[in-house]
């Protein structure tokens, strides 16, 4: 079950840093089924993934997460729960895609700190120095003990328990 997040004081007044769609709608959060940041549909069962909004691709029933005034300038005109700055600060990346594990802004900042805090390497990683642009602090095990090395230390092949 996705977790909804209203935004606003409980008489239709958004709140601060939330942005109307047309129709008067507020624009909520909410927690998609892989606990990450979502987008609620007007429906308020239906929560998009923040990646998924302003992609061409309709997945609300009414299509407001296609929203020509949301989606027309690209990250601003998003509401500021939906976009995740990287270290560089011209770069940007949708919040879901923070502490994915994957180096979405090419600088690793969307997986370390002082730029972001995540949580260590989860159950199917291994914490190592990356040699694969890719990931950063971690790497998927399904590629340990593969006889190619990802880690700078060698561990992926002679150290991680593998998948």
């Amino acid at each position: 079950m996705n977790k909804i997040f209203p935004q606003g004081d409980g008489n239709g007044n958004a709140a601060a840093g939330t942005k109307a769609l047309p129709g008067g709608e507020g624009v909520q959060t909410c927690v998609t089924l892989m606990n990450r940041t979502g987008f609620l549909c007007h429906d308020r069962r239906s929560c998009v993934p923040a990646s998924r909004v302003c992609d061409g691709i309709r997945t609300c029933a009414q299509g407001e997460d296609e929203d020509e005034a949301m989606c027309r300038d690209v990250p601003q005109s998003l509401p500021s729960f939906l976009v995740a700055r990287c270290g560089d600060p011209t770069s940007w990346i949708y919040s879901d895609q923070k502490c994915d594990g994957i180096n979405n802004c090419g600088d690793c900042s969307d997986e370390l700190s002082p730029v972001t805090a995540c949580p260590p390497c989860g159950p199917g990683w291994w914490r190592c120095p990356s040699t694969v642009f890719k990931y950063c602090d971690c790497i998927p095990r399904v590629l340990c003990r593969d006889h190619t090395q990802h880690c700078s230390d060698w561990s992926d092949e002679y150290s991680c328990p593998g998948p």
